[in-house]
């Protein structure tokens, strides 16, 4: 059991989506339900962007700049630390907002949402392109949640959390084929992950404090334990790609811990990979 440090204060209501990327100096996350995105300077302080109501998660862009996932669709940037110049809404539904998102090693995002109320197959996994095509992965979906590839592209790892449990898809020709159970446990919450470069897939265990690393044949290697219940979201970075960045919240939480919505981090053995970038 490995024990994650707190690096940031108390600073989201429902930290999520952290990504590591040199483009802009470092670690990268969200205040979802602000609709901030949070950068975290040399100097450990935490700098603020409102880009809406929403911000679901963040990724770079081949061409500079990053993607966004704002309340019903995308913000696009062209620069690090400019505003978001919102495309079309992907959905017209007030009751669904965006959630997670990841790239495939050919530059397409995979963005998902989820219902404000969690209803069962409210959401939707969608694949878009560079050229900015978008079409529907998933259509029964309830809260879509951590996506990643394999180092080799020939698997993607997918949490929709109601199941319960980690997929696995098979990537054939650059889609998702062939849809299996990777790991499960009893009443477990799978939330965002990331997948090392070895092909481990470690997983936020929402509710549980807890991120698990699984082999790429199912073993359980490590888990890192932290003081907090809501674990949400996972990204592997620094110099050498051996920090293990973990983002929590205190969305819902009666009584939360003093530390819920802290950012924390923990050195792992084995590296991640450079973030996939958008190629739009």
């Amino acid at each position: 059991m490995l024990r994650a440090e707190q690096i940031t204060d108390a600073v989201a209501h429902h930290g999520e989506g952290p990504c590591w990327s040199p483009t802009w100096g470092g670690l990268r996350w969200v205040d979802m339900l602000a609709g901030d995105l949070l950068t975290l300077g040399d100097d450990g302080e935490v700098d603020r962007l409102n880009v809406g109501t929403v911000a679901a998660f963040v990724r770079p862009r081949s061409r500079g700049g990053y993607v966004v996932g704002l309340e019903r669709g995308l913000g696009l940037a062209d620069a690090q630390n400019g505003a978001p110049t919102p495309l079309p809404e992907l959905w017209s539904d007030p009751g669904v907002r965006m959630n997670e998102a990841g790239c495939d090693p050919w530059g397409a995002l995979y963005a998902g949402s989820m219902a404000y109320d969690a209803a069962l197959g409210g959401a939707t996994l969608y694949r878009i392109m560079p050229a900015g095509q978008v079409e529907v992965v998933l259509d029964d979906v309830t809260i879509s949640n951590g996506i990643d590839f394999s180092p080799d592209g020939a698997r993607a790892h997918y949490n929709d959390t109601a199941t319960g449990r980690t997929d696995v898809f098979d990537v054939v020709g650059g889609r998702l084929t062939n849809r299996q159970p990777f790991t499960s446990g009893a009443e477990e919450s799978p939330d965002g992950l990331v997948v090392d470069s070895a092909g481990n897939v470690w997983v936020a265990l929402n509710g549980d404090g807890r991120v698990r690393c699984v082999s790429p044949s199912g073993d359980v290697l490590a888990e890192v334990e932290l003081p907090v219940r809501l674990v949400t979201a996972c990204t592997l970075g620094g110099p050498d790609l051996r920090d293990l960045y973990i983002t929590t919240s205190r969305e819902n939480l009666d009584d939360p811990e003093p530390e819920a919505g802290a950012l924390f981090r923990v050195r792992v053995d084995v590296p991640g990979r450079p973030v996939l970038p958008f190629g739009g």
